[in-house]
């Protein structure tokens, strides 16, 4: 699992200097094959559960049937993909909604393409949850007032939904102590009493289950039980250089994620193939949900949640522009 999985730290500094120093081309290379013509085209990703369906539409050949090599490449997290696709390094990147959003209001020039995940909807059993140690007085997401809670990340997607549960389940929110952490490391830090409860994604969260950790909170899914979490995005410069390169995208990200939706547990197994993911955790792990179809509604009042928490400097992110 890497670092601040869903976490986009991008400063204003950092993305004016991405743009700046962008390539005069889209960055999209044109290689002739024996089949036809073909474009080579790189996608920046952190690997975790979420982005499953790029993978196992690899193996399955969509995006070749429509004319695209696709080369995935790793990053340490959405600080690291949002420049690169502004600067042409990467075609396309995978990342939250809510960072998305900040970069927005920042004035980074990305448009989202194509959906990436969505809660399952379940409380007590969705893709993230908030966990507790077994014998810790946390029985809600009420008494998570005055106590430290862990999330990748600060003012982001974590923190904002972690709050409103606190909220609908009739505490204040505004008395979290959050503390930033890797998720990677919150099993054990949460087990070791360095914190009172975690904000976790998977696998970390079947990692801290089978310490013997309870979930007492599903944030994404008592946010909104259809959360569209994460999308994948392009620059404008490539949407206005390459459209139908975009299409192509989009239309071969779809047939993934309606695959992947079709067949959970080849794409469970696709896990093996880009993480380190194995065995009973492989085996217990919960999956989100992969839509094709980005619900515009939940992104409204995750939009909401996000001005009230004041994590757009002020600035409102216009949703129709970036998502539809």
């Amino acid at each position: 699992m890497q670092r601040r999985v869903f976490g986009l730290a991008v400063t204003l500094a950092t993305v004016v200097a991405a743009a700046g120093c962008g390539s005069s081309s889209s960055g999209a290379s044109d290689s002739a094959s024996s089949g036809g013509g073909t474009t080579q085209v790189k996608v920046g990703v952190i690997p975790i559960v979420d982005v499953t369906p790029l993978y196992l539409g690899q193996k399955k050949g969509f995006f070749t049937k429509h004319g695209i090599d696709l080369k995935m490449e790793t990053a340490q997290g959405g600080a690291a993909i949002v420049p690169g696709v502004v600067s042409g390094q990467f075609q396309f990147g995978f990342s939250n909604v809510t960072s998305l959003m900040i970069a927005q209001t920042k004035g980074v020039p990305i448009k989202s393409v194509v959906n990436g995940v969505a809660t399952n909807g379940k409380v007590g059993a969705d893709v993230t949850g908030v966990a507790v140690k077994k014998d810790s007085s946390i029985k809600s997401a009420k008494d998570l007032v005055g106590k430290n809670v862990a999330v990748n990340t600060l003012q982001n997607i974590g923190d904002t939904t972690v709050r409103e549960s606190v909220r609908k389940a009739g505490g204040d929110p505004s008395k979290v102590k959050f503390v930033e952490m890797p998720f990677d490391q919150m099993p054990a830090a949460l087990d070791g009493g360095q914190v009172d409860a975690a904000w976790m994604g998977e696998p970390a969260l079947t990692i801290a289950k089978g310490q013997g950790a309870r979930v007492v909170a599903s944030p994404f899914a008592e946010t909104d039980p259809k959360l569209t979490v994460a999308t994948y995005f392009t620059s404008t410069k490539l949407l206005e250089q390459k459209p139908d390169l975009v299409k192509k995208f989009t239309a071969a990200m779809t047939e993934s994620l309606e695959y992947a939706s079709q067949h959970p547990d080849e794409a469970r197994q696709m896990l093996t193939s880009y993480t380190k993911i194995s065995g009973p955790v492989l085996k217990e792990l919960t999956l989100p949900t992969w839509p094709t179809e980005i619900d515009m509604a939940s992104l409204q009042k995750l939009a909401s949640l996000g001005e009230q928490d004041g994590i757009f400097g002020g600035k409102k992110p216009d949703l129709n522009a970036l998502f539809s």
